[in-house]
Order: structure tokens, then sequence, then C-alpha cells
């Protein structure tokens, strides 16, 4: 699983690399910060703890600069505090970052033609779909590792439901903020 997760974030970021713009990295660093400080303050949820991951808002607003700014915050959080490691760092990096790459292929088009209101709205499922995508591959990841790992899998499941909903509140607003202040950070290059 370890392996299959390194080469499929070595993949992604071999495609979404020449990708990023010089005038996105801005943006890409500013929500790779983001997601590293919202990774630190984590909620007890039951016997796990939970944080907000910001997937669905990095998807909309980078596209495929996503995957580079989540792997820029795990490889920081590896650094900085021994969070993940070295070895965990493929799998969880295609864990939240191809739910990222989902929510900007499939939402931005919607996006572009929405109005302050369906930025809100459109905001809030790219927030939700982007946690549940992360939680429906974590434990894709956990029970393929191993049988033992199948009731963890399911605990983390139940676990990431309220963080997809407090996510989906938090990402609507920032995406409506975004949208009423800054509107060219949303509507701008399209996800290619």
């Amino acid at each position: 699983m370890l392996i299959t997760g390194a080469v499929a974030t070595t993949a992604g970021l071999v495609v979404a690399v020449p990708r990023l713009h010089d005038d996105r990295i801005p943006q890409a660093a500013l929500l790779a910060a983001a997601l590293f400080v919202a990774s630190l303050v984590s909620v007890p949820a039951g016997p796990v703890s939970v944080h907000l991951l910001l997937n669905g808002v990095m998807g909309l607003v980078l596209g495929w600069a996503a995957l580079p700014a989540v792997v820029v915050a795990l490889v920081m959080q590896m650094a900085f505090f021994g969070f993940g490691g070295v070895l965990s760092l493929g799998v969880n990096a295609f864990n939240i970052g191809a739910p990222a790459l989902l929510c900007g292929l499939l939402l931005r088009p919607w996006l572009r033609a929405a109005g302050a209101r369906g930025a809100v709205a459109i905001g809030a499922v790219a927030g939700f779909v982007g946690v549940a995508g992360t939680a429906v591959l974590l434990g894709l990841s956990l029970t393929l590792s191993g049988e033992g790992f199948g009731p963890a899998a399911r605990v983390i499941a139940l676990a990431y439901l309220p963080l997809a909903a407090v996510e989906a509140v938090v990402s609507g607003a920032a995406i409506g903020f975004v949208r009423r202040v800054s509107p060219e950070l949303l509507l701008g290059e399209e996800v290619r």
C-alpha cells in the first residue's frame, strides 16, 4: 500500500508540477500553509482525532496544483512535528490530494458559471466531497493493508462524517468570501 501510494502520488506530481504556473505559486503556498496550520488543531472524535483538510478548497482554487501543495504541507508536518513520516507520505498525499483534484476537475466549471450564492454552495459541496473522498481512500488504504485494520477503517470513516459537515460550512464560507473579494482567484485559468 505504501509503495502504491508513493507511485500514485509521484505520477500525479509528474502531471501536476508542469501545470503549476508561476502566478499560482502564491495561492499554492498560502493553501499549503493553511492545511499545515489546520492540521495542528486536532479535535477528538471518539477514539480518533480529526482536523480540517481544506482539500476541497484547494481543488477549487488550485486545480492540479493542489497535489504539490498537499505534498509540501505534509512534508512540513513531517519535518517540524514528526507527523506521518517518509514511508506514509505518498499514500497520505494521495488520500488528501486525489479528492482535491476531483473537486477541481468536477466542480470548478460549475463555480465559473455560479453567482455569489452558488459559489458558497459549490464550496460547501467541495468541502464535503474532499473530506468524504479522503475518508473513503483512507479506509480503503487501511483495509487493503490487512484484515486487522478493518475495524479502524470503519471508526475513522464514522469520525470523518461530522468533519465533512464542518468542512462543508468552512469551505462554503471561504469560497463565498474569495468569490466576493477576489473572484479572479476562482475564475482564472481552467483546470486541465
